[in-house]
């Protein structure tokens, strides 16, 4: 339950207060320890992972609404980069030692967006350093209450560089003992691929090295992205309906093994284009849009052809290879049939195309799945955290809290909550489709509002949606009890009966 959050984090914070203490005399563990109970005061961490060139510093970009990532393939995008509210513009290179240096930021001309000039940089240090990760602070409302972790592909070339994200994710070795680097993971798939699979089953299963590690989990929160689901139709005006058939294969796939909450598929570059709409570019879609069908079909047949200055078209050549380089063919050809289906305006065309870019859906999603339960999110990392060190350091008072601690982590019922999010596709799960779609709605699916959770409008009185409670609470009790129920079954039935009687205990009356 949502509500349940501060108790939990209340709790974390008791657990590793006490640990502290215990551990006073110990520099390392005291230190992580410290860093631990930060961790729950601060924004909740969200890490962007995925294959070379699955477009996460283009979502990133479209999520924020400002152009603050580079995506071109330059030495940032192979190193670790935080971005963070700030109330001013920075870049800051970090190195392994704690060194800083400043960093030059570079924006380019015409749809070349920001550069990292991570070649000049003036160390705090004596010598030069090796860049460890980049932190960007910025004054955008989205970074306000999350923090987005940007990072290098897992099947980059360089398996240093692969590295890096494993190492943040899925920590070894005595990197396996660190404060987890994220609550929650959007992973980016092109396709659907065995190594994406292994690497989502190492973030789910956490940490398996070290001795007494194996088992922590991962961090809690996982959606999946179809990214750049405009290229999977070639850039057709259906490709974004071609691209949704493919997130529903995707999503089955993952969802029965419970690697993901939910997989979206998104348009990453339409969505950072239409948030960031100029006028002339939609009077240039304008002008397109009186170009007979056939004649702009030739056109658009590829975005070579679309900018050469041998095509007579009433855009300049400069201007149509901008718009196909921010747009894709696929928004290109998107934005001139809204405006011949009667888009008027600059404004209506940017909403228009960002709804269909379904970057709104994964915003949704994400606040669903993360932003809703960012305290419980937190705590989960916190008490993994604390596990860890709490397992690596024995010997002293603080050993008595292990085993409060990893009841917490099993027994939490928002845990549990979203761990079942992650598996209401398994073939396991034998329930009417009609009976699973109530589930996930009492667990939160669908926000973790009282009303929402009970399927009730927002004005629902208090009296009908604690009857609705009451009701489902008896029936999920006694479908836990059914004697042909197999053991998951039972067990994510229970799940919706706590999950409705937490709600119950949040009404008035």
């Amino acid at each position: 339950m949502g509500g349940a959050a501060p108790g939990v984090v209340a709790e974390a914070h008791r657990l590793i207060g006490a640990a502290r203490a215990a551990l006073a005399s110990e520099p390392r563990p005291r230190a992580m320890l410290a860093e631990c109970a930060g961790r729950l005061d601060q924004p909740l961490r969200v890490a962007l992972a995925g294959s070379l060139k699955a477009g996460k510093s283009t979502l990133l970009n479209s999520l924020v609404g400002q152009d603050i990532a580079p995506t071109d393939a330059t030495e940032c995008t192979r190193v670790v980069t935080w971005y963070r509210y700030g109330s001013t513009p920075s870049v800051t290179a970090h190195a392994g030692d704690g060194a800083r240096a400043n960093v030059v930021v570079r924006r380019g001309g015409g749809t070349h967006g920001l550069t990292f000039d991570l070649d000049r940089l003036t160390w705090n240090a004596p010598a030069p350093r090796e860049v460890d990760h980049l932190e960007v602070e910025w004054p955008a409302a989205a970074l306000a209450d999350t923090t987005i972790i940007d990072t290098p592909g897992t099947s980059s070339l360089s398996r240093e560089v692969s590295q890096r994200t494993a190492r943040l994710l899925t920590p070894e070795g005595e990197q396996s003992i660190a404060v987890p680097g994220a609550d929650a993971v959007v992973y980016l798939l092109r396709r659907l691929d065995a190594a994406d699979v292994r690497f989502l089953e190492r973030v789910g299963a956490g940490t398996t090295a070290g001795p007494g590690l194996s088992g922590l989990p991962g961090p809690l929160g996982v959606v999946g992205v179809v990214s750049r689901a405009d290229e999977i139709g070639a850039g057709r005006i259906d490709a974004l309906h071609s691209a949704r058939d493919v997130a529903t294969r995707f999503a089955g796939e993952l969802e029965r093994t419970g690697l993901c909450q939910a997989v979206i598929p998104v348009a990453g570059l339409l969505a950072f284009a239409a948030a960031t709409l100029r006028q002339q570019e939609y009077a240039a879609f304008e002008a397109l849009a009186g170009v007979p069908v056939d004649e702009l079909s030739a056109a658009l047949l590829s975005a070579d052809r679309f900018a050469r200055p041998d095509v007579a078209l009433p855009v300049a050549p400069e201007l149509r290879a901008q718009l196909a380089e921010r747009f894709g063919l696929f928004g290109i050809r998107m934005a001139v049939t809204l405006i011949r289906l009667g888009v008027r305006d600059s404004a209506t065309l940017a909403a228009e195309l960002t709804t269909r870019s379904g970057v709104d859906e994964l915003r949704s999603v994400l606040d669903v799945q993360f932003g809703q339960r960012a305290d419980q999110l937190k705590a989960h990392s916190a008490l993994t955290a604390l596990a860890r060190v709490l397992t690596a350091y024995p010997g002293s008072a603080a050993d008595t809290l292990l085993p409060r601690v990893r009841t917490l982590l099993a027994d939490v019922h928002g845990f549990a909550e979203l761990r079942l999010l992650g598996r209401l596709r398994t073939d396991e799960l034998t329930l009417p489709p009609a009976d699973l779609a109530e589930l996930h709605r009492l667990i939160g699916g669908s926000g973790i509002a009282p009303h929402l959770r009970l399927g009730l409008p927002v004005d629902a009185a208090p009296s009908v949606q604690r009857d609705q409670a009451v009701a489902a609470v008896r029936k999920w009790r006694a479908r836990a009890r059914h004697p042909l129920a197999d053991q998951f079954t039972s067990t994510a039935c229970l799940t919706a009966a706590r999950s409705a009687e937490g709600t119950l205990s949040l009404l008035p009356g």
